[in-house]
């Protein structure tokens, strides 16, 4: 039952996020969407991560190269991610109300996705990793 309050939490985090996000781009004050290219990144994001998780066999050494080179490369992402909305604001495409608006969705998304994995990541008998 932990399972399903947990999935359920998530997605209700990852549905504010993106009301953040849609409210950015859709309120007529501002309307512009140019912020819904973040959608890509928030699709990159956790790849990097799921794939080393993948290629690597999980041993007790301290330091992975390839499970570094997937943090390192989603930490681009995420960063790439925040930085897009401010460059946009500050190039006038979008306004400042709608750049807060998107980097709180950012927040919102971004811990969700973290919370997937914190949750779900584990390799125990009961994941749904097998």
């Amino acid at each position: 039952m932990a399972g399903i309050k947990a999935l359920i939490s998530l997605s209700f985090g990852g549905a504010i996020g993106l009301m953040f996000l849609m409210l950015g781009c859709a309120l007529p004050v501002y309307n512009a969407y140019w912020p819904l290219f973040l959608l890509f990144f928030y699709i990159l994001a956790p790849i990097p991560y799921c794939i080393s998780r993948r290629v690597v066999d999980d041993t007790d050494s301290a330091s992975n190269a390839c499970k570094e080179l997937a943090i390192f490369l989603t930490t681009g992402i995420v960063v790439s991610a925040f930085g897009l909305p401010v460059i946009f604001a500050r190039a006038h495409v979008m306004a400042w109300g709608a750049c807060a608006l998107v980097l709180a969705g950012n927040i919102v998304i971004f811990a969700t996705i973290l919370g997937f994995f914190l949750v779900f990541g584990s390799n125990d008998d009961f994941s749904w990793q097998q």
